[in-house]
């Protein structure tokens, strides 16, 4: 089988799990990694045997490698995956695909003119569950959809200092709404705050979002609850599809009190999201989850948070 070189800028605690997939992947070969702790590196390097460079310039320099993964905090999305870009790398960046959208919107031209890929990584929608869930609604097992409602709700993570729930968490549900309904938001309105002393952003959060074909989402997420939950509910005019992200279940709700659990095939998500990202990148065509999935995402994010600090609806482009 045909391999493709990749590296990893950024293997803290996420970029680790990109590293240790693409040490499995039948597809891929780990060329290189990089990140900007030596002693994170360094054990990464000698457990996966890889070469390591403090300087990511250093593995965008090298000529054999064909694509790259950056999972560094999201203030650098922008400046290292212009970088990758101008060094003719075909990129996933991890979610959000940007700090602003305007930042996004940059990626996205560049990564166009250059002629390279551009992911972004919403790993839930290579959640199996989420894929039984869309191939139900797609066989109108439920009829039109109504509403979704979502709650990803957890304890706080000391590791995540640079953003708040709402981009943390709440985008994961906002790209599914947007993978599941296929339309564009059209109005957002939210409810956040801050209560923890050691989180200075948002770490609750409540988005109501309207689609133009009619459809609302409702989300709760918050870093307050002492266990986590991860529940997806969608409601059509013929019944209820509900999807525990966690468990990767689905159960299927209909008149006369139909139960059914549905088949799922278990898969890890993150290994099926880079294996789909590296088939684009073999093949040349548009990665499953773009950058301007990415974008959309975010635009619903920023919004959202516009609304809460405005408390008015926001009505979106």
């Amino acid at each position: 089988m045909k391999q493709t070189n990749v590296g990893v800028i950024g293997v803290g605690a996420m970029g680790y799990n990109h590293v240790r997939i693409y040490s499995e992947l039948e597809n891929a070969n780990l060329l290189a990694i990089s990140d900007m702790v030596r002693g994170t590196l360094d054990n990464v390097s000698k457990e996966f045997n890889t070469v390591g460079y403090v300087d990511y310039d250093n593995i965008l320099q090298l000529d054999d490698l064909e694509a790259v993964n950056i999972c560094v905090p999201t203030v650098f999305h922008h400046d290292v995956v212009m970088s990758a870009i101008e060094a003719g790398k075909n990129v996933l960046v991890e979610k959000p695909v940007a700090s602003h959208i305007t930042e996004a919107k940059e990626m996205i031209d560049a990564a166009k003119d250059a002629g390279v890929i551009l992911a972004t990584g919403h790993v839930e929608r290579f959640n199996p569950a989420v894929r039984v869930a869309k191939r139900l609604l797609q066989e109108g097992e439920i009829g039109e959809v109504v509403t979704a409602n979502a709650k990803r709700l957890g304890p706080y993570p000391p590791r995540i200092r640079d953003v708040g729930v709402a981009t943390d968490l709440a985008i994961h549900d906002i790209d599914i709404f947007n993978y599941l309904f296929e339309s564009k938001a059209e109005m957002v309105f939210a409810n956040m705050s801050s209560n923890l002393k050691n989180c200075e952003f948002e770490d609750h959060a409540e988005i109501m979002t309207k689609y133009e074909n009619g459809a609302l989402s409702i989300l709760e997420t918050n870093w307050l609850t002492p266990y986590k939950k991860r529940q997806l509910n969608i409601t059509g005019v013929d019944g209820i599809i509900s999807v525990d992200y966690g468990s990767q279940t689905v159960t299927l709700y209909k008149e006369n009190n139909h139960v059914e659990e549905v088949k799922v095939e278990n898969k890890e998500p993150l290994k099926e999201e880079l294996r789909s990202f590296v088939n684009a990148v073999q093949s040349n065509k548009e990665a499953e989850v773009t950058g301007q999935d990415g974008y959309e995402a975010l635009r619903i994010v920023e919004a959202a948070m516009k609304s809460s600090k405005e408390k008015n609806l926001i009505y979106l482009e």
